[in-house]
């Protein structure tokens, strides 16, 4: 028997997944290109397995791909939707921190009036 879920439900499990700093981090790194775990790891001051535990998180819900060359192991963005994601994320937490600069300055000409 297969059940399935609700739309809302499956939307709020896929950014459950992208609720980790490293996680978030992974993806934005690999919206360049892919990236060897090595440049991963360089690039992020986690512990290995923390790394691996993340990035197995990703892999598990198809956020990225995972290949092998030779001993080293490729990580890159399942679709450009990945990139197009981060970028939109961006661009609505500028605005939202943009909206809150403007509350804090009026509330300190406030204070000085």
């Amino acid at each position: 028997m297969t059940v399935t879920v609700p739309l809302y439900q499956a939307k709020a499990e896929f950014f459950r997944t992208l609720g980790h700093p490293v996680r978030i981090r992974v993806l934005e790194l690999l919206q360049d290109g892919p990236l060897p775990v090595r440049d991963l790891l360089s690039a992020i001051d986690v512990e290995a397995s923390s790394l691996s535990q993340q990035l197995a998180v990703l892999r598990r819900t198809g956020i990225v791909t995972a290949t092998r060359e030779g001993p080293t192991v490729v990580y890159a963005l399942s679709t450009a939707d990945v990139a197009d994601l981060m970028v939109a994320a961006r661009r609505i937490l500028a605005e939202l921190l943009a909206g809150q600069g403007e509350l804090l300055a009026e509330l300190r000409a406030e204070a000085r009036g």
